[in-house]
């Protein structure tokens, strides 16, 4: 595990903001290398005083949004049939996208918030978004919001356990654990508060 923390440091010290751009755009698309293995080490290196705290953050978020875009725009061109037909190919099984779709067609705002904090939802979550043609402002927002909390949260925690790298792992997959339970309740009281506003609306009338 110390060799590993060592060469992902080395690696992301040596590619600099450009690098955690890169690798934060390729693991928010259809390319599965874990933030995990990025935004932790950027971290520590923030710790060490050979990158800047915020600019890691930044980059690490910017990234997140344009590997989302790169899928959104991906799944706009290609339509719903084609994505279910070779999505496969892409870590994007048929069922699995199905389960995401039909959140999402529901509860697309919240949707595209927390599926930037969970792991397999936060490479597909960007597919529904472009088959349905969701407003970019609102795309841009609600995935800038959830992408900047997931960086900063997996930065943070590489900069402050510091020289302690054997823990950097441990502490992130925790991390990961209380964001899935944090995301749980947040879908289960907006799911809540959505079924209690529809059920006080007038008849014949749609908010």
């Amino acid at each position: 595990m110390h060799q590993l923390i060592q060469w992902l440091l080395d690696t992301i010290g040596a590619m600099g903001y450009p690098g955690i751009f890169l690798l934060m755009a390729m693991e928010s698309s259809v390319i599965p290398i874990p933030s995990e293995l990025v935004m932790p080490p950027a971290g520590y290196l923030a710790f060490q005083g050979k990158m800047n705290l915020a600019a890691v953050i930044l980059y690490g978020t910017a990234g997140s949004l344009a590997g989302a875009y790169v899928n959104y725009f991906v799944s706009h061109r290609l339509g719903r049939p084609l994505i279910l037909k070779y999505g496969r190919y892409v870590l994007i099984p048929p069922d699995k996208f199905e389960r995401v779709e039909r959140f999402f067609l529901r509860h697309g705002e919240i949707s595209t918030f927390i599926g930037r904090l969970l792991p397999v939802v936060r490479h597909l979550i960007s597919i529904p978004a472009g088959l349905s043609g969701m407003n970019h402002l609102k795309f841009s927002f609600y995935t800038l919001a959830g992408a900047a909390l997931w960086c900063a949260i997996l930065t943070g925690i590489g900069y402050i356990i510091g020289e302690n790298q054997h823990l950097i792992m441990l502490y992130s997959h925790k991390a990961l654990l209380w964001i899935v339970l944090f995301s749980i309740g947040l879908v289960a009281a907006y799911v809540r508060w959505h079924k209690h506003h529809r059920s006080r609306e007038p008849m014949g009338i749609k908010s």
